[in-house]
């Protein structure tokens, strides 16, 4: 409606529509946008939990494979018994329950000290998310993340169950 458009008086007992701003969302909305600001760590958390179970992967002080994996078994809560090699945490990936967005932090210490193990993870983090296409997601951070997403880096890992 503009401006020199004339509006009809409300009718007394006639229910009058809710700003969309104040409607309660319809299943498969997006209300992030509406949470707060940008940059607003709890717009930020409210965004990913629109994607799935948020778990974070702290890799700082990461500086190999084996490290790597031992917080690979942590954040997801991988079973004793899982292989800790890249195709076992293909298939662990793939096998996550429901929809996840894995949040890798503090990552860039291990790609500079282990570049070829860091590619060989980036493309296991890929192939995992092509085949789970809407299910999975894996965003690399390139800063700290709020509590808010429910995990450390100090490896108290994320309820998937």
């Amino acid at each position: 409606m503009s401006s020199g458009e004339a509006r009809e008086p409300h009718e007394a007992g006639e229910p009058r529509e809710a700003p969309a701003s104040h409607r309660p969302h319809e299943p498969g909305e997006h209300p992030a946008q509406e949470a707060g600001a940008p940059g607003d760590p709890g717009t930020a958390a409210h965004g990913l939990a629109a994607l799935g179970r948020p778990v974070v992967l702290g890799l700082h002080g990461v500086a190999d494979k084996a490290a790597f994996m031992d917080r690979c078994v942590a954040a997801l809560r991988l079973p004793s018994w899982f292989g800790r090699n890249w195709d076992a945490l293909a298939d662990s990936l793939t096998d996550l329950p429901g929809r996840t967005v894995l949040v890798v932090t503090g990552w860039q210490e291990y790609a500079e000290a282990r570049p070829a193990e860091w590619r060989t993870a980036q493309e296991v983090f890929a192939a995992s998310v092509d085949e789970r296409p809407g299910r999975l997601f894996v965003l690399l951070s390139l800063g700290d993340v709020p509590v808010l997403l429910g995990g450390s880096d100090e490896g108290n890992p994320s309820d998937l169950g």
